[in-house]
Protein backbone atom coordinates (compact mmCIF):
# COMPACT_ATOMS: atom_id res chain seq x y z
CA UNK A 1 0.00 0.00 0.00
CA UNK A 2 2.83 2.36 0.88
CA UNK A 3 4.47 1.63 -2.49
CA UNK A 4 1.24 2.58 -4.28
CA UNK A 5 0.99 5.82 -2.28
CA UNK A 6 4.63 6.59 -3.04
CA UNK A 7 4.11 5.88 -6.75
CA UNK A 8 1.02 8.11 -6.89
CA UNK A 9 2.80 10.85 -4.95
CA UNK A 10 5.78 10.79 -7.31
CA UNK A 11 3.55 10.83 -10.37
CA UNK A 12 1.49 13.77 -9.12
CA UNK A 13 4.68 15.73 -8.54
CA UNK A 14 5.51 15.82 -12.25
CA UNK A 15 4.69 18.89 -14.32
CA UNK A 16 2.92 16.71 -16.88
CA UNK A 17 0.54 15.29 -14.23
CA UNK A 18 -0.10 18.70 -12.71
CA UNK A 19 -0.85 20.23 -16.11
CA UNK A 20 -3.19 17.35 -16.96
CA UNK A 21 -5.04 17.68 -13.64
CA UNK A 22 -5.37 21.47 -13.96
CA UNK A 23 -6.71 21.28 -17.53
CA UNK A 24 -9.10 18.44 -16.65
CA UNK A 25 -10.45 20.19 -13.54
CA UNK A 26 -10.79 23.45 -15.48
CA UNK A 27 -12.77 21.70 -18.24
CA UNK A 28 -15.02 20.02 -15.67
CA UNK A 29 -15.64 23.32 -13.87
CA UNK A 30 -16.61 24.99 -17.16
CA UNK A 31 -19.02 22.15 -17.97
CA UNK A 32 -20.56 22.29 -14.47
CA UNK A 33 -20.93 26.06 -14.75
CA UNK A 34 -22.69 25.71 -18.11
CA UNK A 35 -25.06 23.08 -16.72
CA UNK A 36 -25.92 25.25 -13.68
CA UNK A 37 -26.38 28.32 -15.86
CA UNK A 38 -28.53 26.34 -18.25
CA UNK A 39 -30.64 24.99 -15.36
CA UNK A 40 -31.21 28.13 -13.33
CA UNK A 41 -30.75 31.03 -15.73
CA UNK A 42 -31.83 29.94 -19.19
CA UNK A 43 -35.56 30.20 -18.43
CA UNK A 44 -35.28 33.77 -17.18
CA UNK A 45 -33.08 34.72 -20.09
CA UNK A 46 -35.53 33.08 -22.51
CA UNK A 47 -38.46 35.09 -21.12
CA UNK A 48 -36.40 38.25 -21.13
CA UNK A 49 -35.43 37.79 -24.80
CA UNK A 50 -39.06 37.13 -25.76
CA UNK A 51 -40.26 40.24 -23.92
CA UNK A 52 -37.56 42.24 -25.66
CA UNK A 53 -38.66 40.80 -28.98
CA UNK A 54 -42.28 41.89 -28.30
CA UNK A 55 -41.19 45.41 -27.36
CA UNK A 56 -39.10 45.75 -30.51
CA UNK A 57 -42.04 44.57 -32.64
CA UNK A 58 -44.32 47.08 -30.94
CA UNK A 59 -41.89 49.90 -31.72
CA UNK A 60 -41.71 48.85 -35.38
CA UNK A 61 -45.51 48.81 -35.68
CA UNK A 62 -45.71 52.17 -33.93
CA UNK A 63 -43.25 53.62 -36.44
CA UNK A 64 -45.30 52.25 -39.35
CA UNK A 65 -48.45 54.02 -38.20
CA UNK A 66 -46.57 57.25 -37.40
CA UNK A 67 -45.07 57.46 -40.89
CA UNK A 68 -46.93 59.41 -43.56
CA UNK A 69 -45.07 57.75 -46.43
CA UNK A 70 -46.46 54.23 -45.86
CA UNK A 71 -49.91 53.26 -47.18
CA UNK A 72 -52.38 51.09 -45.37
CA UNK A 73 -51.69 48.17 -47.70
CA UNK A 74 -47.97 48.47 -47.06
CA UNK A 75 -48.60 48.42 -43.31
CA UNK A 76 -50.68 45.30 -43.60
CA UNK A 77 -48.03 43.62 -45.74
CA UNK A 78 -45.30 44.42 -43.21
CA UNK A 79 -47.45 43.24 -40.32
CA UNK A 80 -48.09 39.99 -42.11
CA UNK A 81 -44.34 39.48 -42.61
CA UNK A 82 -43.68 40.15 -38.94
CA UNK A 83 -46.40 37.72 -37.87
CA UNK A 84 -45.18 34.94 -40.17
CA UNK A 85 -41.46 35.36 -39.46
CA UNK A 86 -41.85 35.49 -35.67
CA UNK A 87 -44.87 33.22 -35.23
CA UNK A 88 -46.80 36.23 -33.85
CA UNK A 89 -50.54 36.84 -33.75
CA UNK A 90 -51.20 40.57 -34.21
CA UNK A 91 -54.47 42.49 -33.74
CA UNK A 92 -54.95 46.25 -34.03
CA UNK A 93 -58.30 47.74 -32.86
CA UNK A 94 -59.63 51.26 -32.77
CA UNK A 95 -60.99 53.05 -29.76
CA UNK A 96 -64.35 51.27 -30.21
CA UNK A 97 -62.64 47.90 -30.13
CA UNK A 98 -63.30 47.32 -33.80
CA UNK A 99 -60.60 45.27 -35.50
CA UNK A 100 -58.53 47.29 -38.00
CA UNK A 101 -56.03 44.51 -38.69
CA UNK A 102 -55.72 40.92 -37.59
CA UNK A 103 -53.25 38.25 -38.58
CA UNK A 104 -55.26 35.47 -36.97
CA UNK A 105 -59.05 35.56 -36.69
CA UNK A 106 -59.02 32.99 -33.88
CA UNK A 107 -56.66 35.17 -31.86
CA UNK A 108 -59.38 37.81 -31.28
CA UNK A 109 -61.36 35.36 -29.18
CA UNK A 110 -58.62 35.22 -26.53
CA UNK A 111 -58.53 38.97 -25.92
CA UNK A 112 -61.45 38.98 -23.42
CA UNK A 113 -59.38 36.59 -21.20
CA UNK A 114 -56.74 39.24 -20.55
CA UNK A 115 -58.12 39.89 -17.10
CA UNK A 116 -57.18 36.34 -16.08
CA UNK A 117 -53.53 36.78 -17.12
CA UNK A 118 -50.35 37.48 -15.17
CA UNK A 119 -48.60 40.82 -15.77
CA UNK A 120 -44.84 40.33 -16.40
CA UNK A 121 -44.08 43.83 -17.75
CA UNK A 122 -45.81 47.19 -17.14
CA UNK A 123 -44.30 50.46 -18.33
CA UNK A 124 -45.39 53.49 -20.37
CA UNK A 125 -48.93 52.14 -20.97
CA UNK A 126 -47.43 48.96 -22.34
CA UNK A 127 -48.29 45.70 -20.65
CA UNK A 128 -46.88 42.27 -21.28
CA UNK A 129 -49.03 39.49 -19.94
CA UNK A 130 -48.57 35.77 -19.49
CA UNK A 131 -51.61 33.81 -20.68
CA UNK A 132 -52.27 30.12 -20.34
CA UNK A 133 -54.44 28.10 -22.68
CA UNK A 134 -55.51 25.30 -20.36
CA UNK A 135 -57.39 23.53 -23.10
CA UNK A 136 -54.33 23.17 -25.36
CA UNK A 137 -51.79 23.42 -22.52
CA UNK A 138 -49.99 26.34 -24.20
CA UNK A 139 -48.52 29.43 -22.55
CA UNK A 140 -48.45 32.75 -24.40
CA UNK A 141 -46.90 36.15 -23.91
CA UNK A 142 -49.13 39.04 -25.02
CA UNK A 143 -48.17 42.68 -25.42
CA UNK A 144 -51.00 45.19 -24.97
CA UNK A 145 -50.30 48.80 -25.87
CA UNK A 146 -51.52 52.02 -27.52
CA UNK A 147 -50.22 53.51 -30.75
CA UNK A 148 -48.90 57.00 -30.13
CA UNK A 149 -50.06 58.27 -33.52
CA UNK A 150 -53.79 57.55 -33.26
CA UNK A 151 -54.45 55.83 -29.93
CA UNK A 152 -55.36 52.49 -31.52
CA UNK A 153 -54.79 49.39 -29.40
CA UNK A 154 -52.19 46.79 -30.36
CA UNK A 155 -52.28 43.16 -29.27
CA UNK A 156 -49.23 41.02 -30.08
CA UNK A 157 -49.23 37.40 -28.93
CA UNK A 158 -46.47 34.81 -29.14
CA UNK A 159 -46.38 31.22 -27.83
CA UNK A 160 -43.82 30.20 -25.19
CA UNK A 161 -42.19 26.82 -25.72
CA UNK A 162 -41.74 24.46 -22.76
CA UNK A 163 -38.35 25.76 -21.70
CA UNK A 164 -38.04 23.18 -18.87
CA UNK A 165 -38.02 20.28 -21.28
CA UNK A 166 -35.56 22.14 -23.47
CA UNK A 167 -33.29 22.68 -20.45
CA UNK A 168 -33.28 18.93 -19.70
CA UNK A 169 -32.43 18.13 -23.29
CA UNK A 170 -29.76 20.85 -23.32
CA UNK A 171 -28.21 19.58 -20.06
CA UNK A 172 -28.14 16.01 -21.36
CA UNK A 173 -26.41 17.29 -24.46
CA UNK A 174 -23.95 19.22 -22.28
CA UNK A 175 -23.16 16.03 -20.34
CA UNK A 176 -22.24 14.26 -23.55
CA UNK A 177 -20.29 17.23 -24.91
CA UNK A 178 -18.54 17.66 -21.54
CA UNK A 179 -17.41 14.02 -21.45
CA UNK A 180 -16.16 14.22 -25.03
CA UNK A 181 -14.48 17.55 -24.26
CA UNK A 182 -12.72 16.11 -21.18
CA UNK A 183 -11.45 13.08 -23.16
CA UNK A 184 -10.27 15.20 -26.09
CA UNK A 185 -8.74 17.86 -23.85
CA UNK A 186 -7.03 15.12 -21.81
CA UNK A 187 -5.42 13.65 -24.91
CA UNK A 188 -4.48 17.11 -26.20
CA UNK A 189 -3.05 18.07 -22.80
CA UNK A 190 -0.99 14.86 -22.66
CA UNK A 191 0.45 15.57 -26.11
CA UNK A 192 1.11 19.24 -25.36
CA UNK A 193 2.42 18.56 -21.86
CA UNK A 194 4.78 15.93 -23.23
CA UNK A 195 6.07 18.46 -25.72
CA UNK A 196 6.66 21.01 -22.97
CA UNK A 197 7.80 18.67 -20.21
CA UNK A 198 10.25 16.67 -22.36
CA UNK A 199 12.78 19.54 -22.56
CA UNK A 200 12.14 20.28 -18.88
CA UNK A 201 12.89 16.63 -18.01
CA UNK A 202 16.00 16.82 -20.17
CA UNK A 203 17.12 19.96 -18.33
CA UNK A 204 16.39 18.24 -15.01
CA UNK A 205 18.56 15.24 -15.99
CA UNK A 206 21.36 17.59 -17.08
CA UNK A 207 21.14 19.45 -13.75
CA UNK A 208 21.25 16.15 -11.81
CA UNK A 209 24.35 15.05 -13.74
CA UNK A 210 25.94 18.45 -13.14
CA UNK A 211 25.33 18.01 -9.40
CA UNK A 212 27.37 14.78 -9.68
CA UNK A 213 30.12 16.66 -11.60
CA UNK A 214 29.17 15.01 -14.90
CA UNK A 215 29.18 17.66 -17.63
CA UNK A 216 29.07 15.33 -20.64
CA UNK A 217 25.39 15.91 -21.47
CA UNK A 218 24.35 19.18 -23.10
CA UNK A 219 20.88 20.54 -23.92
CA UNK A 220 20.04 20.29 -27.61
CA UNK A 221 19.13 23.80 -28.78
CA UNK A 222 16.05 23.80 -31.03
CA UNK A 223 16.23 27.45 -32.18
CA UNK A 224 12.66 28.09 -31.01
CA UNK A 225 13.93 31.11 -29.07
CA UNK A 226 11.40 30.50 -26.29
CA UNK A 227 11.96 30.52 -22.53
CA UNK A 228 12.88 26.81 -22.37
CA UNK A 229 15.37 27.15 -25.22
CA UNK A 230 16.95 30.19 -23.54
CA UNK A 231 17.09 28.26 -20.26
CA UNK A 232 18.83 25.40 -22.08
CA UNK A 233 21.40 27.80 -23.52
CA UNK A 234 22.01 29.25 -20.04
CA UNK A 235 22.44 25.76 -18.52
CA UNK A 236 24.89 24.80 -21.30
CA UNK A 237 26.91 27.94 -20.60
CA UNK A 238 26.81 27.27 -16.86
CA UNK A 239 27.83 23.63 -17.47
CA UNK A 240 30.82 24.71 -19.57
CA UNK A 241 31.91 27.30 -17.01
CA UNK A 242 31.51 24.87 -14.11
CA UNK A 243 33.42 22.19 -16.01
CA UNK A 244 36.25 24.60 -16.79
CA UNK A 245 36.31 25.81 -13.19
CA UNK A 246 36.33 22.28 -11.76
CA UNK A 247 39.03 21.18 -14.21
CA UNK A 248 41.09 24.18 -13.15
CA UNK A 249 40.48 23.36 -9.49
CA UNK A 250 41.45 19.73 -10.11
CA UNK A 251 44.65 20.86 -11.86
CA UNK A 252 45.45 23.17 -8.96
CA UNK A 253 44.63 20.40 -6.51
CA UNK A 254 46.88 17.94 -8.36
CA UNK A 255 49.64 20.55 -8.44
CA UNK A 256 49.16 21.17 -4.73
CA UNK A 257 49.27 17.44 -4.02
CA UNK A 258 52.43 17.16 -6.09
CA UNK A 259 53.99 20.03 -4.17
CA UNK A 260 52.98 18.45 -0.86
CA UNK A 261 54.26 15.07 -2.03
CA UNK A 262 57.45 16.66 -3.26
CA UNK A 263 57.92 18.44 0.04
CA UNK A 264 57.23 15.19 1.88
CA UNK A 265 59.71 13.36 -0.36
CA UNK A 266 62.34 16.00 0.24
CA UNK A 267 61.77 15.69 3.95
CA UNK A 268 61.96 11.88 3.76
CA UNK A 269 65.05 12.16 1.56
CA UNK A 270 66.72 14.44 4.07
CA UNK A 271 65.90 12.10 6.96
CA UNK A 272 67.05 9.02 5.00
CA UNK A 273 70.23 10.72 3.89
CA UNK A 274 71.10 11.85 7.42
CA UNK A 275 70.33 8.38 8.75
CA UNK A 276 72.45 6.65 6.12
CA UNK A 277 75.36 9.06 6.41
CA UNK A 278 75.37 9.00 10.19
CA UNK A 279 75.29 5.20 10.16
CA UNK A 280 77.73 4.41 7.36
CA UNK A 281 80.34 7.06 8.15
CA UNK A 282 80.92 5.81 11.68
CA UNK A 283 83.48 3.15 10.61
CA UNK A 284 85.62 5.31 8.27
CA UNK A 285 85.51 8.23 10.69
CA UNK A 286 86.59 5.95 13.53
CA UNK A 287 89.47 4.62 11.41
CA UNK A 288 90.56 8.09 10.36
CA UNK A 289 90.33 9.28 13.95
CA UNK A 290 92.36 6.31 15.28
CA UNK A 291 95.14 6.52 12.67
CA UNK A 292 95.28 10.32 12.96
CA UNK A 293 95.71 10.08 16.73
CA UNK A 294 98.46 7.47 16.15
CA UNK A 295 100.32 9.90 13.88
CA UNK A 296 99.92 12.74 16.37
CA UNK A 297 101.18 10.66 19.28
CA UNK A 298 104.05 9.19 17.18
CA UNK A 299 102.93 5.61 17.83
CA UNK A 300 105.17 4.52 14.94
CA UNK A 301 108.48 6.28 14.60
CA UNK A 302 109.59 4.78 11.31
CA UNK A 303 108.69 6.46 8.04
CA UNK A 304 107.09 3.38 6.47
CA UNK A 305 104.48 2.95 9.23
CA UNK A 306 103.66 6.64 9.26
CA UNK A 307 103.13 6.46 5.48
CA UNK A 308 100.86 3.45 6.01
CA UNK A 309 98.80 5.43 8.55
CA UNK A 310 98.54 8.36 6.12
CA UNK A 311 97.50 6.03 3.27
CA UNK A 312 94.71 4.52 5.43
CA UNK A 313 93.45 7.97 6.33
CA UNK A 314 93.49 9.02 2.65
CA UNK A 315 91.74 5.82 1.51
CA UNK A 316 89.00 6.19 4.10
CA UNK A 317 88.53 9.85 3.23
CA UNK A 318 88.19 8.94 -0.46
CA UNK A 319 85.79 6.13 0.48
CA UNK A 320 83.63 8.61 2.46
CA UNK A 321 83.70 11.07 -0.42
CA UNK A 322 82.60 8.42 -2.92
CA UNK A 323 79.95 7.06 -0.59
CA UNK A 324 78.43 10.50 0.06
CA UNK A 325 78.39 11.27 -3.68
CA UNK A 326 76.79 7.90 -4.50
CA UNK A 327 74.32 8.32 -1.67
CA UNK A 328 73.30 11.78 -2.88
CA UNK A 329 72.89 10.42 -6.40
CA UNK A 330 70.80 7.49 -5.17
CA UNK A 331 68.60 9.72 -3.03
CA UNK A 332 67.89 12.05 -5.95
CA UNK A 333 67.04 9.11 -8.20
CA UNK A 334 64.72 7.53 -5.66
CA UNK A 335 62.84 10.77 -4.95
CA UNK A 336 62.53 12.01 -8.53
CA UNK A 337 65.15 14.69 -8.25
CA UNK A 338 67.03 13.71 -11.41
CA UNK A 339 66.16 14.73 -14.99
CA UNK A 340 66.91 12.12 -17.64
CA UNK A 341 68.27 13.45 -20.93
CA UNK A 342 67.40 10.59 -23.24
CA UNK A 343 69.08 10.24 -26.63
CA UNK A 344 69.92 7.44 -29.08
CA UNK A 345 73.44 6.04 -28.56
CA UNK A 346 75.39 2.88 -29.42
CA UNK A 347 75.32 0.68 -26.33
CA UNK A 348 78.04 -1.62 -27.79
CA UNK A 349 80.46 1.29 -27.87
CA UNK A 350 79.55 2.22 -24.28
CA UNK A 351 80.24 -1.35 -23.01
CA UNK A 352 83.60 -1.49 -24.81
CA UNK A 353 84.59 1.84 -23.24
CA UNK A 354 83.73 0.56 -19.75
CA UNK A 355 85.74 -2.61 -20.38
CA UNK A 356 88.77 -0.48 -21.32
CA UNK A 357 88.51 1.31 -17.96
CA UNK A 358 88.88 -2.03 -16.16
CA UNK A 359 91.74 -3.33 -18.35
CA UNK A 360 94.29 -3.23 -15.51
CA UNK A 361 92.09 -5.06 -12.99
CA UNK A 362 91.08 -7.62 -15.61
CA UNK A 363 94.73 -8.42 -16.35
CA UNK A 364 95.68 -8.45 -12.65
CA UNK A 365 92.97 -11.03 -11.92
CA UNK A 366 93.58 -13.07 -15.08
CA UNK A 367 89.94 -12.63 -16.16
CA UNK A 368 88.81 -13.68 -19.61
CA UNK A 369 86.22 -11.40 -21.26
CA UNK A 370 83.66 -12.91 -23.63
CA UNK A 371 82.09 -10.08 -25.66
CA UNK A 372 82.42 -10.26 -29.42
CA UNK A 373 79.44 -8.19 -30.54
CA UNK A 374 80.56 -5.57 -33.05
CA UNK A 375 77.27 -4.70 -34.81
CA UNK A 376 76.03 -1.33 -33.44
CA UNK A 377 72.87 -1.48 -31.32
CA UNK A 378 71.26 1.86 -30.59
CA UNK A 379 69.16 2.36 -27.48
CA UNK A 380 67.10 5.32 -26.24
CA UNK A 381 68.14 6.41 -22.75
CA UNK A 382 70.38 8.74 -20.78
CA UNK A 383 73.91 7.57 -21.63
CA UNK A 384 75.38 8.84 -18.34
CA UNK A 385 73.04 6.76 -16.19
CA UNK A 386 73.38 3.63 -18.36
CA UNK A 387 77.16 4.00 -18.04
CA UNK A 388 76.68 3.84 -14.25
CA UNK A 389 74.62 0.64 -14.57
CA UNK A 390 77.18 -1.08 -16.80
CA UNK A 391 80.03 0.12 -14.56
CA UNK A 392 78.36 -1.24 -11.43
CA UNK A 393 77.64 -4.62 -13.04
CA UNK A 394 81.26 -4.95 -14.31
CA UNK A 395 82.71 -3.78 -10.99
CA UNK A 396 80.49 -6.22 -9.11
CA UNK A 397 81.49 -9.07 -11.45
CA UNK A 398 85.24 -8.36 -11.05
CA UNK A 399 84.95 -8.22 -7.23
CA UNK A 400 83.10 -11.52 -6.93
CA UNK A 401 84.63 -13.60 -9.75
CA UNK A 402 86.03 -17.00 -8.81
CA UNK A 403 87.39 -19.82 -10.98
CA UNK A 404 84.90 -22.62 -11.56
CA UNK A 405 86.11 -25.84 -13.24
CA UNK A 406 89.38 -24.05 -14.07
CA UNK A 407 87.41 -21.33 -15.85
CA UNK A 408 87.40 -17.70 -14.80
CA UNK A 409 85.60 -15.36 -17.14
CA UNK A 410 83.06 -12.57 -17.53
CA UNK A 411 80.55 -12.91 -20.38
CA UNK A 412 78.46 -10.00 -21.69
CA UNK A 413 75.43 -10.79 -23.86
CA UNK A 414 72.96 -8.61 -25.71
CA UNK A 415 69.59 -10.02 -26.80
CA UNK A 416 66.89 -8.26 -28.83
CA UNK A 417 63.38 -8.75 -27.36
CA UNK A 418 60.01 -8.66 -29.12
CA UNK A 419 58.72 -5.62 -27.19
CA UNK A 420 61.13 -3.07 -28.75
CA UNK A 421 63.62 -3.66 -25.97
CA UNK A 422 67.09 -5.10 -25.64
CA UNK A 423 68.39 -7.16 -22.69
CA UNK A 424 72.02 -6.72 -21.56
CA UNK A 425 73.43 -9.35 -19.20
CA UNK A 426 76.76 -9.57 -17.35
CA UNK A 427 77.80 -13.06 -16.16
CA UNK A 428 80.74 -13.96 -13.93
CA UNK A 429 81.93 -17.33 -12.73
CA UNK A 430 81.75 -17.78 -9.00
CA UNK A 431 79.51 -18.71 -6.11
CA UNK A 432 75.72 -18.42 -6.30
CA UNK A 433 73.85 -15.92 -4.16
CA UNK A 434 71.68 -17.40 -1.44
CA UNK A 435 68.04 -17.49 -2.57
CA UNK A 436 66.87 -15.53 0.46
CA UNK A 437 69.32 -12.74 -0.46
CA UNK A 438 68.41 -12.40 -4.16
CA UNK A 439 66.01 -9.53 -3.44
CA UNK A 440 67.93 -8.06 -0.52
CA UNK A 441 71.12 -7.33 -2.50
CA UNK A 442 69.35 -4.36 -4.17
CA UNK A 443 68.89 -2.58 -0.83
CA UNK A 444 71.34 0.13 0.13
CA UNK A 445 74.13 -0.90 2.52
CA UNK A 446 72.89 -4.47 2.71
CA UNK A 447 75.32 -6.09 5.19
CA UNK A 448 75.34 -9.55 3.63
CA UNK A 449 75.83 -8.13 0.10
CA UNK A 450 78.73 -10.10 -1.38
CA UNK A 451 79.64 -7.10 -3.52
CA UNK A 452 80.27 -4.98 -0.44
CA UNK A 453 83.90 -5.47 0.56
CA UNK A 454 86.00 -2.79 2.24
CA UNK A 455 89.21 -4.11 0.68
CA UNK A 456 87.74 -3.62 -2.79
CA UNK A 457 86.68 -0.07 -2.02
CA UNK A 458 82.91 -0.51 -2.64
CA UNK A 459 80.37 1.90 -1.17
CA UNK A 460 77.59 -0.68 -0.81
CA UNK A 461 75.03 1.21 -2.90
CA UNK A 462 76.03 0.28 -6.46
CA UNK A 463 73.16 -2.17 -7.01
CA UNK A 464 70.77 0.26 -5.32
CA UNK A 465 71.73 2.83 -7.98
CA UNK A 466 70.99 0.26 -10.71
CA UNK A 467 67.59 -0.43 -9.16
CA UNK A 468 66.73 3.29 -8.94
CA UNK A 469 67.79 3.98 -12.55
CA UNK A 470 65.84 1.03 -13.98
CA UNK A 471 62.71 1.85 -11.97
CA UNK A 472 62.80 5.39 -13.34
CA UNK A 473 62.70 3.86 -16.83
CA UNK A 474 60.18 1.21 -15.69
CA UNK A 475 62.39 -1.45 -17.28
CA UNK A 476 63.20 -4.94 -16.06
CA UNK A 477 66.37 -5.72 -14.12
CA UNK A 478 67.50 -8.57 -11.88
CA UNK A 479 69.91 -11.38 -11.00
CA UNK A 480 69.88 -15.08 -11.90
CA UNK A 481 71.92 -17.89 -10.34
CA UNK A 482 73.54 -20.00 -13.07
CA UNK A 483 75.22 -23.43 -12.81
CA UNK A 484 78.72 -22.00 -12.57
CA UNK A 485 78.12 -18.40 -11.57
CA UNK A 486 75.79 -15.39 -11.37
CA UNK A 487 74.19 -13.33 -14.13
CA UNK A 488 72.96 -9.72 -13.67
CA UNK A 489 70.77 -8.19 -16.39
CA UNK A 490 68.81 -5.04 -17.30
CA UNK A 491 66.67 -3.95 -20.25
CA UNK A 492 66.64 -0.78 -22.40
CA UNK A 493 64.27 0.69 -25.00
CA UNK A 494 65.36 0.76 -28.64
CA UNK A 495 62.58 3.21 -29.57
CA UNK A 496 61.27 6.39 -27.98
Amino acid sequence: MSKIKSFVKNKTKSVKSKLFLIMTITSMMIIVFLILANTFMIESYYEYSKKDQLLKTYNIINQFFSSNNITQSDIELELEKIAINNNFSIIITDENNISIYTSNKDYKQSIPNISKSKIVYNKDNIHILELKDLKNDITFLMLVGKLTSNGDSVYIRMPLSSITENVKISNHFLYIIGLITIIISGVVVLIISRRFTKPISELSNIANKMSNLDFSQKYRIKDTDDEIDNLGKSINKMSDKLEDTIIELQKNNIELEKNIEKKSKIDDMRKQFISDVSHELKTPISLIQGYAEGLIENVNTDEENRKFYADVILDEANRMDNMVKDLLELTKLEYGGRVFHNTFFNVIELINEELRKYTVKIKENNIKIKFNTEVPIFVYADETFIEQVVNNYLSNAIKNILPINNEKYIEIKIKLLNNNKVRISVFNTGKNINKENLNKIWNRFYKEDISRNRENGGTGIGLSLVKAIMENYKNEYGVINKKNGVEFYFELNITK
